[in-house]
């Protein structure tokens, strides 16, 4: 059975000659890029490869990685612009009030009363909190960010959000 796939980062450049890769991060798990962890390179053009971390370090705002058995920059050289990619049973359970961005993307989100505002069609993580962007009928999309105040009730199950909105934010 294929399992569904979860990017977790991005291969923008080589970096030096000694095989590591420059990782745009697309996940919150520090885990994923740890030594030992099993990712998957998805890029066109290439079949799906598994991939061993070797090591992983930071510099500049990006993740270094380098993949065991790629000792130089001739055996990366071919992954720049591939996908690193986890598969579904490699997913960390998550805490209460917590979900993966794949389970609010397509949500219909709702007012208290029951109006629908739209589905969330996006997520940008700009800072302190996840700002939800909404898709809405005929205006411009609001930015729903996800904070207590706002956000009343995730049912991920019927794919339904509740939100009560603080003054202005949908005008």
């Amino acid at each position: 059975m294929n399992q569904t796939m979860f990017n977790v980062g991005k291969i923008v450049n080589t970096h030096g000659i000694r095989g590591e890769v420059k990782v745009l991060r697309i996940t919150d798990f520090e885990e994923r890029f740890e030594p030992g962890q099993c990712l998957y390179l998805s890029k066109e053009g290439i079949a799906e490869k598994e991939l061993i971390i070797e090591t992983h370090r930071q510099h500049k705002g990006f993740d270094l990685i380098k993949f065991e058995g790629h000792p130089n920059i001739n055996d990366v050289e071919g992954y720049k612009n591939g996908m690193l990619r986890i598969k579904e049973d490699q997913l960390t359970d998550l805490e209460e009030d917590e979900f993966y961005y794949h389970e609010i993307i397509g949500c219909e989100v709702k007012l208290q009363d029951g109006t629908v505002i739209g589905d969330v069609k996006e997520i940008l993580s700009p800072g302190a909190n996840d700002v939800w962007v909404v898709k809405r009928k005929g205006e411009k999309d609001a930015l729903i960010p996800y904070i207590e105040d706002v956000i009343k009730e995730v049912d991920i199950e019927s794919g339904t959000i509740i939100i009560e909105p603080l003054e202005g934010l949908l005008d």
